[in-house]
Formats: structure tokens, sequence, C-alpha cells
């Protein structure tokens, strides 16, 4: 009865001692976006995030640690968009199916299998799709920013994982391309081999991804394996305030839940308990352990705000 009457006078105290947590907006620039020179003019086996020369398109992107260092020490990051940019010297108005797909990873490059063949990651869990349309006739001769919101994907990404991203472009029909040399991306000089392509006027990169040739990349397949990456707005949410990694993980699980409560009110009422922690026990770090810990603990259980 003595403990049954503690949690509910904890959970009824929670709502007058939630901890503040304020959503702050930022921007990770791959390259110099806002003053970009260099476009690609080269291939287009080697353009990404796709090109328009073929029905099909498929790119993966790695953007490691060191691209992201902004993110470090950020609480609930969250990928919300992503802005490319190329220069357009076409007439015409294209349609594509655009999906992209978001993942951290630890991986900072694309591996090899034994026979030094570079391999595309597996991937799923589409962020974004929709019909895009790209009106090239009203922009000739400019520069052309391409924007996929992906606010609504919820994508949480670990400060110090890499960010793989997987853009797939399909056409309505083959007809929907434009000349050889009408578009070129913006890319970032001297960080090549962190992308690679697909390219192909039948056969979608869902197709090929589900087929015997992938993960394999080769350019009989339509692939490019050391491409540069392109400049790149990356926006993310994060918090600043809330509930610090370590504290209420009262019994060295590695996870907080309900269970560290109940530990937590044991340890107050003198119940013997197994494996616990006192320092993180101190959830609203006064350098005491009291019925206050269990009220903040069982706040922060309910807000989930916890990185």
């Amino acid at each position: 009865m003595k403990k049954l009457t503690l949690l509910i006078a904890v959970v009824a105290a929670f709502s007058m001692c939630a901890q503040a947590q304020q959503v702050k907006h930022g921007v990770i620039e791959v390259g110099d976006f806002a003053n970009v020179t260099e476009f690609y003019d080269g291939s287009y086996f080697d353009m990404a995030p796709t090109n328009f020369y073929l029905a099909h398109t498929g790119a993966q992107m790695i953007y490691t640690p060191d691209l992201l260092a902004d993110l470090e020490g950020k609480q609930n990051v969250t990928i919300t968009g992503l802005k490319f940019k190329f220069y357009s010297e076409s007439f015409e108005e294209i349609t594509r199916i655009m999906k992209v797909y978001l993942q951290e990873t630890d991986a900072v490059e694309f591996a090899k299998n034994e026979d030094g063949v570079k391999q595309f990651f597996d991937f799923d869990g589409v962020a974004l799709v929709g019909n895009y349309g790209f009106d090239l006739l009203n922009c000739y001769g400019e520069d052309v920013e391409v924007y996929f919101p992906l606010s609504s994907a919820s994508f949480s990404l670990t400060p110090g994982k890499s960010l793989l991203v997987t853009i797939v472009a399909d056409a309505q029909d083959d007809d929907n391309c434009t000349m050889g040399s009408d578009y070129a991306p913006f890319y970032t000089s001297g960080i090549g081999g962190q992308a690679m392509t697909y390219t192909n006027n039948s056969n979608s990169f869902l197709d090929y991804a589900q087929g015997a040739d992938f993960p394999n990349a080769t350019a009989t397949l339509g692939c490019g394996t050391n491409v540069e990456l392109p400049v790149t707005l990356i926006e993310y949410t994060y918090t600043e305030g809330g509930w610090p990694s370590l504290y209420g993980d009262v019994n060295m699980d590695g996870d907080v839940t309900i269970v560290d409560v109940t530990v937590l009110i044991d340890y107050l009422l003198g119940v013997e308990v197994g494996m616990f922690d006192p320092v993180a026990a101190d959830c609203n770090m006064n350098s005491e352990i009291t019925i206050a810990d269990v009220t903040t603990l069982i706040d922060y259980l309910l807000s989930g705000t916890r990185h």
C-alpha cells in the first residue's frame, strides 16, 4: 500500500516538474551551396543525385561524420530536408517519381566484395515518395534547386554515425528525358568515392535492387562507382535541454523504462534491489536520491524526450 501511495503521488506531481525543451533548426552545407561554381562535366553514369538523360536512375550518397560534425553534442537530431542544385540548359519539362530513403550507418565508404567490386547498401523504409515536375523550360541557363522536404519522415540520426541517402528517380515513360548535355549537378570537388549511381532506360533501381546482380556495381550494369558528392544542404532539427543520456538507467540495463521507476521506488522504500546505479538514480542531479528523482524519471517517461 505504501508503494502504491508513493506511485500515485508521483504521477500526480509529474506535470508540475516538466523539463522544458526547445526545438531548434540547423543547416549543414556539404560544399559551398550558396556560392558553388563547379558543376559536373563528365559521364552521365557519374551524376548524383540523379540525371534527366535516362528514364531510371538511382544514387546512394554517404555523408560521413566529419561532414556532419555540426551534429556532435546535439540531442534528438531529426533530418527534415535535403536540397541539391544543378545547372540547366534544357527546354524540357521533366516529370519524375522520386523516392528518398534515409538510413544511418557506421560505414564511411562503400564496401567491396572478394573480387574488388564495389557494393551498394541494402535500403528500405522510404522517407519520401512524390511525383515531381521539373519545368526546365523556364530556367534555361540558370541554377536550379531541388528540395525534398522530409519533415514527415521523422528520421532520427545519431551524431557520430554516417547518413546514407538513397534516391530513386523514375520517368513516366522512356521518352521523358533530356539531351545529353543539358543538365549538370553542382558537385563537391575533392570528395570522391562517397556516392554511387545507377542508370538505365528500361529497369528501375528498385528492380535492380531486387535482382540477382545487386548489390554489385559495375559499368556494365550502368553504375558509376567513384562519384563526387553533389553539393547538398541538409536541414535538421534538434532539442536543447531535457534528459541527459546517463541519468535514469537505474538498473543498468542500457535503457530507461518503467522498470527503472520500480527499482528506484523499491530502493527508496528499503526493498533489496539487484543492479543499482546511484549516479543514474540521481535523476534531477542534485546529489541526493529522493522522491523527487522518481518524479523526474516518470516525467521523462511520459514526455519521451530523452536522446
